[in-house]
């Protein structure tokens, strides 16, 4: 079970584990730093990294979602490499493979001190992995995940959007769980509803090194 499904496996424990976090979170939330517990329309997943909660009081959900932050970035990490065996064009197979470990890493060092820069580089890797990903979705004929490419990245450039120019900020946490969901839709959908041969008609069109 664990040697044919690690993805699958290692992405419900993370969900379970960030769920835990959130029973376990003091409260305080960017609308009420005195509330109680988690709120999930006002509360970052950010804040359940911090050494204090927003109202103060010590974070014991830290240590679940730490933990939780671990295995999912470890799963979507192994998720890219894997992926990146289906596509024909070896060049872009490494850009796959390694800008979407790379995102991976400094997506587990968010839960650090370092998250600004961390969410900066791993937001800027991962868009360059999911870009040449689409690319040969587009490529292909799986219609279906056509769409489900272009939906997931607008939820990434609207979450990214909102971040960086600090618009709409009331809605960034939803958009942040938005994001989260797609993201798990997007990596398991991939990884269990296509196969190498949905992208070796790229061959007849790609020419190694060129996207």
């Amino acid at each position: 079970m664990l040697k044919k499904h690690p993805i699958l496996i290692g992405i419900i424990i993370s969900l379970v584990l960030l769920y835990l976090a959130t029973l376990h979170y003091p409260g305080g939330s960017q609308r009420n730093k005195n509330s109680v517990g988690y709120d999930w329309v006002n509360n970052y997943l950010s804040n359940l990294f911090g050494p204090k909660a927003v109202n103060g009081g010590e974070n014991t959900a830290r240590i679940w979602a730490d933990f939780g932050m671990l295995f999912f970035c470890s799963s979507v990490g192994w998720f890219f490499v894997s992926f990146s065996t289906r596509i024909p064009v070896k060049s872009s197979s490494r850009i796959i493979r390694h800008f979407g470990f790379v995102a991976m890493v400094f997506a587990f060092l968010a839960v650090t001190p370092l998250h600004d820069l961390a969410v900066t580089i791993s937001c800027t890797s991962a868009l360059v992995a999911i870009f040449y990903v689409t690319v040969f979705v587009f490529k292909s004929k799986l219609h279906l995940f056509k769409i489900l490419c272009v939906v997931y990245l607008i939820s990434l450039y609207t979450a990214s959007y909102s971040y960086y120019t600090r618009s709409f900020l009331e809605l960034l946490p939803t958009l942040q769980k938005v994001t989260l969901g797609m993201s798990v839709i997007w990596v398991l959908s991939l990884n269990y509803f296509t196969t190498d041969d949905d992208f070796r008609v790229t061959e007849k069109v790609a020419v190694d090194g060129g996207i």
